[in-house]
């Protein structure tokens, strides 16, 4: 690949109304490649932010951590590998080399013109790029059809996505634009230099850089700010590099200009002075302030003071909204676009922030205790099963549900699985829940407005741990919400673990879709003694070194001493808070019993 420009990304490019739909396209690709706009042709003259573009794309999905493939390379560099593996006849190889990307960002797509062997060459990759899903882009400074010699094929294959163009950036783009390349640079404008800046109607980006610069190395070798009033001499005496100069007439117009423009502010009323600032304002921003522009007709605007200031308050909550956004890593950016930009649509906004806050929402972790290989007395099938269902291999019973008559049993034996599925997999998402709580969740989640959101979360689970799924009769709506969020974990491999004090026939009144999912796993009991080994679980009388078997309460419910009382043993006794085996007996699981030994047996 072609090395990467770090500066050129999303974040340092700025939008406008003329790069508006470009930028907003070549997201969507990189955040969905081959979904839409495929392929996505830009077109600009030179220095309006094509090549940006195409590196952002390359730097967004690098970031995003998610393993796509993607090369980036201007036409000049395909044609020499091409030239190269035609003299070598390594052709196949080459058409290999692209056939397997998922995003192809090509630039200076111009340069086909007159490349016969290239254009065959990539119309085959485009084809077999296409036919696999992948997503293509691709940027020239002109539109595909004023390309000479474009073969027919080609420009048929380029209609059939986006075409869309970048103009010359306007007044408010370039103050911003200026404004961000000098706060890249480390340095501070004065007021006005930015807007002084961007009045010159420069011909593309690169241009108005490079004024830029001038300013900057002025600042930089005179070790202090350059005023509003130096910019003129300092980019030509007031010329244009897009004019060239003016001549007396044109400058005596831009100062009559001016004093008119000092005149006009100097009469302007209180109130629409407050208007036309807030509104310039807001759109250098990108704010929409067609709120504002609506009461600019009047002779008058009773408690204008009031309306100003309630429309900059939605404009900082818009501000503050978009920042816990980000730092959120909102999972739906698209919907954020136009909302954001929009004080007109602040609850919606608001509404947003809400789902992403429950969509983004972590799952608890259970407390301190006890994991598989310290639990004893279970029946070894219920113990294999659980561990094969949270093991890294696909487990062979899913959902698994276990039932015992003494409720609390299972419950540690659930607990025990999250655990050890925590600690083999600390990434993945594990969920913990009574039916109860699922039930009550859901309708705090209603009462919010976040019921889509409040699903999607539950949906994200690598294991789900279930408890008191008797309590299923008890509900009504829930049951449809768990038969659909076990459906959806399905899809997606999950694993799932169910827990109750009676088997799936024995719940009343349970959607005959959910018994029959919880059946079409492996159901089983897990009352003590049931298939245990009793050599692996006798009592050994001798002196051990004794442990803590885990410090902390155990969870879902489960009292501590759970797995003790379960076994039906005595309650372990409690020393400030830890677990400590009775001083009676002690039930030992080791592989070479002398090892533990500190006195000979009697």
């Amino acid at each position: 690949m072609t090395d990467l420009d770090p500066k050129l990304t999303f974040d340092t490019f700025v939008v406008g109304p003329a790069n508006r739909l470009a930028s907003a396209a070549a997201r969507r690709a990189a955040d969905s490649p081959g979904t839409s706009y495929n392929p996505l042709f830009v077109y600009a003259g030179s220095g309006l932010g094509k090549t940006h573009i195409l590196h952002a794309v390359a730097h967004h999905v690098h970031k995003g951590g998610r393993g796509t493939r993607v090369e980036y390379m201007a036409l000049e560099g395909y044609l020499e590998e091409l030239e190269a593996a035609l003299e070598s006849g390594r052709r196949d190889a080459f058409k290999d080399r692209y056939g397997d990307l998922e995003i192809l960002l090509l630039d200076d797509v111009q340069f086909l013109a007159g490349q016969n062997e290239a254009q065959e060459m990539l119309l085959r990759t485009l084809d077999q790029l296409s036919a696999a899903g992948s997503q293509i882009m691709l940027a020239s400074d002109r539109a595909p059809a004023e390309i000479d010699g474009l073969d027919a094929r080609l420009l048929s294959r380029f209609s059939g996505g986006l075409i869309v163009d970048i103009g010359a950036p306007e007044y408010e783009t370039r103050v911003a634009i200026v404004r961000r390349k000098a706060g890249l640079s480390g340095q501070r404008l004065a007021t006005g230099v930015a807007e002084a800046l961007g009045r010159y109607p420069f011909k593309n980006v690169r241009e108005l850089g490079g004024a830029l610069n001038r300013v900057l190395a002025a600042q930089d070798l005179e070790g202090r700010q350059i005023s509003a009033e130096e910019v003129k001499d300092l980019i030509g005496g007031g010329a244009s590099p897009s004019t060239g100069g003016r001549d007396d007439f044109g400058t005596f117009l831009e100062d009559l200009a001016g004093a008119v423009a000092l005149t006009v502010e100097a009469k302007e009323q209180p109130w629409r002075k407050a208007l036309r600032e807030s509104i310039e304002a807001a759109e250098r921003e990108g704010f929409s302030a067609q709120r504002l522009k609506m009461l600019q007709g009047g002779h008058d605007l009773p408690g204008w003071e009031e309306i100003v200031r309630r429309y900059r308050t939605d404009l900082q909550r818009l501000r503050d909204i978009d920042y816990e956004l980000d730092q959120l890593s909102n999972p739906w950016p698209d919907a954020a676009g136009a909302i954001l930009k929009d004080p007109d649509r602040l609850d919606e906004a608001e509404a947003l922030l809400a789902s992403v806050r429950e969509r983004q929402r972590p799952f608890p972790r259970l407390t301190p205790g006890p994991d598989l290989d310290e639990l004893g007395n279970f029946p070894r099938i219920a113990l294999k099963a659980v561990q094969q269902l949270i093991g890294s291999g696909r487990p062979e019973y899913n959902p698994l549900y276990l039932w015992s008559e003494r409720a609390e049993r299972g419950r540690v034996l659930l607990g025990a699985a999250g655990r050890t599925f925590q600690a083999l997999s600390p990434e993945s998402r594990m969920a913990v829940t009574s039916v109860r709580e699922f039930a009550s969740d859901f309708i705090r989640a209603l009462g919010a407005g976040v019921a889509g959101a409040w699903r999607e979360r539950w949906w994200t689970a690598d294991l789900l741990l279930v408890h008191g799924v008797e309590a299923l009769s008890e509900t009504e709506r829930a049951q449809d919400e768990f038969f659909h969020l076990f459906e959806a974990l399905k899809r997606r491999g999950a694993r799932v673990l169910l827990v109750a004090d009676r088997p799936p026939s024995a719940i009343d009144e349970v959607d005959e879709r959910l018994r029959s999912r919880f059946e079409g796993g492996l159901v089983l009991e897990v009352e003590s003694g049931q298939g245990d080994d009793p050599l692996e679980l006798a009592a050994v009388p001798v002196t051990v070194r004794r442990r803590p078997a885990w410090n902390g309460q155990t969870e879902v419910g489960a009292t501590a001493g759970g797995a003790a009382e379960a076994a039906g043993e005595p309650s372990p006794k409690r020393k400030g808070g830890s677990w400590f085996p009775s001083r009676e007996n002690v039930v030992l699981r080791w592989p070479k019993l002398e090892d533990f030994l500190e006195e000979d047996l009697d």
